[in-house]
């Protein structure tokens, strides 16, 4: 869960640093997060006792980041790294080089063991293992917080019950937040979910629902002729209106695919990046739930 890790080798490829720059007036010690959802996870328990800063810029696609060298070398002044294995090729070889204390969120919350989920246009069901999206699940977010909270105060001891409060306020906000989802998507006329690409499983699997992607987790993957078959006979077997897309995969196959089957397309936020800077994770996870709610027909 918390581990040291061994010095890796790593040519980062060139990029500019903007998205792990911190204050350099800002005192203490130096948390350094991998994606947007941990980096709002970290400001939140560490309050302004630490300085917080990640490597994917805002509004970046976080699956294919390369790192600078500058970057890899941030990793290696930060006393605490927070970041989640499987998402982040690049990441998951440069962490090898911290020499703080390192923190996966798949570790700590088990998410190596995989989920499974029935996928209606696979014959044998789609395997979601591998999976690193656990933050649409709020109470998954909503867990990694007091170990972070632990792990801060391992080195800010004197901010440990400030860690320690703020780590649980936020698990209580988070748990609002999945109360909401749990009350909207209770009763849907729809309940199987046709996205872009597959990185809602962990939200479907907590409210019942039943992903269907038109790619895999790669968003950048091109969904075969097969596949786009498949795909029409959920969307006329399971009487399927819409189709989500996301901010940062072209939506084309998806809006070409709609308008070839009548039903419309709706934005979702897979939460991977910060698009908007005035809205944070709370923010985009109710703005979700309202496009979720009207596009399965939700009461």
């Amino acid at each position: 869960m918390l581990r040291k890790p061994v010095p890796l080798l790593l040519a980062g490829a060139a990029l500019l640093l903007s998205g792990c720059a911190s204050d350099p007036a800002q005192q203490g010690p130096r948390l350094v997060t991998s994606v947007y959802p941990l980096e709002f996870l970290a400001r939140e328990v560490a309050g302004d006792r630490v300085a917080v800063s990640s490597l994917t810029p805002q509004g970046a696609e976080p699956h294919d980041l390369e790192l600078a060298p500058a970057q890899v070398r941030s990793l290696t002044t930060a006393e605490l790294v927070l970041y989640v294995s499987g998402l982040q090729p690049s990441v998951d070889d440069a962490v090898g080089e911290a020499a703080g204390t390192v923190v996966d969120a798949a570790e700590v919350l088990g998410l190596e063991d995989g989920h499974e989920e029935h996928d209606p246009a696979a014959h044998d069901g789609h395997d979601h293992d591998g999976d690193p999206h656990f933050w649409l699940d709020p109470t998954l977010l909503g867990r990694l917080a007091a170990p972070l909270a632990e792990a801060l105060a391992e080195v800010d001891p004197a901010g440990a019950e400030t860690f320690r409060a703020n780590a649980e306020r936020l698990a209580a906000e988070l748990s609002e937040i999945d109360a909401e989802y749990a009350g909207r998507l209770s009763s849907c006329a729809r309940d199987v979910l046709v996205v872009s690409h597959e990185a809602y499983g962990y939200l479907a699997e907590r409210h019942g629902l039943v992903q269907v992607g038109l790619s895999g987790l790669d968003p950048e993957g091109e969904p075969s002729p097969a596949r786009l078959r498949e795909i029409r006979t959920v969307v006329a077997e399971h009487h399927v209106t819409t189709i989500f897309t996301e901010h940062l995969v072209s939506p084309k196959a998806a809006e070409v695919l709609a308008e070839d089957l009548g039903v419309a397309t709706a934005l979702l936020d897979p939460l991977e990046t910060q698009v908007d800077p005035e809205a944070d994770y709370r923010d985009v996870m109710r703005s979700n739930l309202e496009v979720l709610a009207e596009g399965l027909g939700c009461a």
